[in-house]
């Protein structure tokens, strides 16, 4: 098969790489035919937008908004440059293991700075949170050597091509050595707590961009950070006078899409920043709401994208496709709760579908998560089914269940198979491994859990593609899931709390706890 390249990336901008295959060499395989996707889904609206209140605020209306090419940049390089690792969130990462996996088995643990400052929401610490993913970067090598020459980048003896990226609850983005688990640079001050996941500019010019998620110093951004400069190079604030919704976090993982990102907030605003010149800055923002809702809604989950269609869940339950070449809305689903979980989209026979899932909040201390599976082209509802959840109070505090992480759709011997975990879907505290059939929604098995988690699975394919699962719960303990049956094969208390999702890479993970550590593991 002729591997896709990407034309959208390769501008003409100083200090910008183009994304090619093989971690920065150029390809060898079948032929030089460049196959490029340059046709745009349609610009329409369906009747259910009509329970929306919404506009579009353009900001350059000198630069033309439309998305010209609909390659997957994230798809051309063995890099995971963004949550889920593409942007349809789709992605099972490339996970390999020789025959059957028997035991996991650590190989280091990075220790971040730790912050103790109070904030409205308490102190945050250090180590990562909920929805923190690290990144696994091969930086190219001409951007090796760019960054080996230039003081500013901040570089250690530890510094490789083979790099972690990744935010932590400390406010501070570090970067890791993945063979070493030495500190690949200096950690870079973003000044508040980073919940969220940064996504690495798929162009490999050294942009980050990476949102905070409460106050502790300053203002609370949407920032862009420059790699070369190791510095924050533009902050947008979330108290925007434009807001639906008066708070100013973002946890939501932004996307590149043919030189722009795609960007949602938990002030109500959908963002997009033009990145293709010398400089980046706001293009457009989609402000709505819905009938009969009090005020906006933040989106804390992240954008998927196929072609030119968003697709985003918000904490009102209220799922949107949008045109991201003009931002309007396509079509609305009301998924009923808070949607923290990210929508997956996975592409059948050209046909795009996308799997949305829904927490036990504004329903009250019992309810259901609600899942669906719809036609990404028109809303429409392929299946439904409600899964009985409850919260998990303790003292003054409580814990919505139901579905945060992001769900990962089954290949191999599994193809047929959609993998999650829902938390206090049975005894308080307590929570379940699913697998769902793709098809109907039907609930394959539940493989129970010592604890609740809110992590995501990721997948590793052996010689015969059998598919085997790592995933995560929130007492620090990973598990080693045959894909097929829901058997646990192992598993290890390794970390204090897994709330973030691991990046895979080969026969290895790398994941961030509550705390203050950053673990790589492997199976064997």
């Amino acid at each position: 098969m002729k591997k896709l390249l990407l034309l959208g990336a390769l501008v003409s901008i100083t200090g910008m790489y183009s994304c090619k295959s093989g971690a920065g060499e150029a390809s060898t395989k079948d032929s030089d035919t460049v196959v490029v996707d340059t046709v745009a889904l349609p610009d329409t609206s369906y009747a259910s937008v009509e329970q929306l209140t919404w506009n579009v605020i353009v900001t350059d209306s000198t630069v033309d908004g439309n998305l010209k090419v609909f390659n997957d940049p994230y798809l051309e390089t063995p890099s995971q440059l963004a949550f889920r690792g593409n942007q349809l969130r789709n992605a099972d990462f490339g996970g390999k293991v020789k025959g059957r996996p028997s035991k996991i088995v650590q190989d280091w643990a990075f220790e971040t700075d730790v912050d103790m400052s109070p904030t409205k929401l308490g102190v945050w610490g250090g180590g990562t949170g909920w929805t923190s993913q690290p990144l696994y970067v091969e930086w190219p090598s001409e951007v090796v050597k760019k960054f080996k020459s230039t003081p500013s980048a901040k570089l250690t003896p530890d510094f490789s091509s083979k790099e972690i990226v990744v935010a932590s609850l400390c406010g501070k983005l570090h970067f890791i050595n993945f063979e070493t688990g030495k500190a690949s640079r200096e950690g870079l001050e973003m000044g508040n707590p980073v919940k969220g996941t940064p996504t690495v500019d798929p162009r490999f010019n050294g942009l980050v961009y990476a949102g905070h998620a409460v106050q502790a110093h300053g203002d609370v951004c949407q920032n862009v950070i420059d790699l070369f400069k190791h510095d924050v190079v533009m902050r947008v604030p979330g108290l925007d006078p434009q807001l639906t919704r008066s708070w100013p976090g973002c946890d939501s993982s932004p996307l590149y899409v043919d030189g722009f990102v795609i960007w949602p907030s938990e002030n109500g605003l959908v963002y997009k920043y033009d990145v293709r010149g010398d400089s980046v800055k706001v293009h457009s923002k989609l402000r709505y709401t819905r009938a009969g809702a009090m005020g906006g809604a933040g989106v804390e989950s992240s954008i998927c994208v196929y072609k030119n269609y968003g697709y985003f869940g918000d904490n009102h339950g209220n799922i949107l496709c949008v045109n991201l070449n003009n931002l309007k809305p396509v079509w609305y689903y009301d998924n009923h709760d808070d949607i923290d979980a990210t929508t997956v989209c996975e592409v059948v026979n050209g046909k795009p579908y996308v799997y949305v899932a829904s927490e036990v909040d504004h329903q009250g201390n019992s309810g259901f998560c609600y899942m669906a599976k719809l036609d990404g082209l028109t809303g429409q509802e392929v299946w439904a089914i409600q899964v009985p959840c409850t919260k998990l109070n303790m003292g003054t505090k409580h814990f919505d269940g139901g579905m945060y992480s992001t769900p990962l759709l089954g290949g191999g011997n599994c193809s047929d198979l959609m993998f999650s975990t829902l938390a206090n879907d049975g005894v308080n505290g307590m929570g379940n491994f699913y697998a769902f059939e793709k098809r109907t929604g039907k609930i394959v098995y539940k493989t129970p859990l010592k604890h609740y988690s809110w992590s995501s699975p990721v997948g590793f394919y052996n010689e015969k593609n059998e598919l085997f699962i790592l995933v995560g719960d929130t007492y620090g303990t990973i598990y080693l899931i045959e894909g097929k049956t829901g058997r646990i094969i192992c598993d290890e208390k390794i970390g204090d709390n897994f709330e973030s999702s691991p990046v895979a890479v080969g026969n290895s993970i790398v994941v961030g706890s509550r705390g203050k550590y950053i673990y790589k593991v492997h199976i064997e």
